[in-house]
């Protein structure tokens, strides 16, 4: 008999095209897992919200929200799988800046991605990285994503930080021009991952396992294919974005390698992530890396090499 398990996802975007195409392929049907993947605001609660009150058992998430929940409350959230391998965000202009340097956000305004805060803190370690004061941009943080689309177009600040497929859409329609891939500029980071609670980690390590086989395979599918047909299967749970904005914005993902090809979160990428929040002052003390990553079952499945 399958196993049904509603999987939220922070918020709707071709970003967590593994999830979907995880789905549409029939890899957890085939695990024994009936899978429903349902955007946060959809179901109504923050994943981690929902992890801990016992709505999911499984979501993809942020390793930031286990470091913040940690950090305030000592409750341990665990990371089992990773998915997406880059920062997922890009940033666009007014007008083509073929010779964009990161020096052009001095003085100006980005409006910034409001419903999480890694992309910020991202963007707050490239600055620096490129020799500027993060004090001299000034990065608005306050509008949700519709709204912050709304406000670019309408002339509001100088440069937008959105994920796909709202960049396709403003480059399609003229209303923005890409100058970074913020997913090139911050480098390999493990910016989403499926997370659980360690209490179902103990009461259904079977059911973990089954679900980790099946993002292997998953992995293993999308390494093999192309823009395509990865937008091709995807598109049923994108009928809101048009197929050849889907397939531009899944391409721009596979460029840059965002996808995770194994479920293994490493811990130099735990670390890398770790520092950017602290520089950031996200949060302020260390977490170890045993604590809110769990290996076990990724090596496993590595180790089958079930890919199907």
């Amino acid at each position: 008999m399958s196993r049904r398990l509603t999987v939220l996802m922070p918020f709707h975007t071709p970003f967590y095209a593994p999830l979907a195409a995880g789905v549409a392929l029939g890899h957890f049907a085939e695990a024994g897992l009936d899978i429903t993947a349902v955007p946060a605001a959809v179901f109504g609660k923050a994943p981690m919200s929902a992890l801990l009150d016992g709505d999911i058992q499984i979501s993809l998430g942020g390793l930031m929200r286990s470091f913040d929940l940690a950090g305030r409350t000592g409750r341990i959230v665990v990371h089992f799988a990773e998915v997406c391998s880059r920062n997922g965000f890009f940033l666009l202009g007014r007008a083509p800046r073929p010779d964009f340097t990161w020096r052009d956000l001095v003085g100006k305004t980005v409006i910034s991605f409001a419903e999480a805060p890694t992309p910020w803190q991202c963007m707050l370690t490239v600055l620096r990285r490129n020799g500027i004061d993060p004090e001299r941009v000034r990065i608005e943080r306050e509008l949700p994503a519709p709204e912050a689309i709304a406000a670019f177009r309408a002339g509001r600040g100088d440069f937008l930080e959105q994920p796909q497929p709202a960049v396709e859409r403003l480059i399609a329609a003229g209303a923005g021009h890409l100058v970074a891939s913020m997913g090139e500029a911050t480098g390999p980071v493990p910016f989403t991952s499926y997370m659980t609670t360690p209490e179902f980690l103990e009461r259904e390590p079977e059911i973990v396992l089954r679900f980790t086989r099946a993002v292997y395979r998953t992995q293993r599918w999308l390494a093999g294919h192309g823009a395509p047909e990865i937008a091709k299967a995807i598109e049923p749970a994108f009928a809101d974005t048009e197929p050849p904005l889907l397939e531009r914005a899944v391409a721009r993902y596979l460029a840059q390698g965002t996808w995770a090809r194994d479920p293994l979160l490493r811990r130099a990428g735990y670390h890398y992530l770790e520092q950017i929040l602290l520089a950031g002052a996200f949060i302020d003390q260390h977490q170890r890396y045993e604590e809110l990553v769990n290996t076990d079952f990724a090596r496993r499945v590595m180790a089958e090499g079930r890919v199907g």
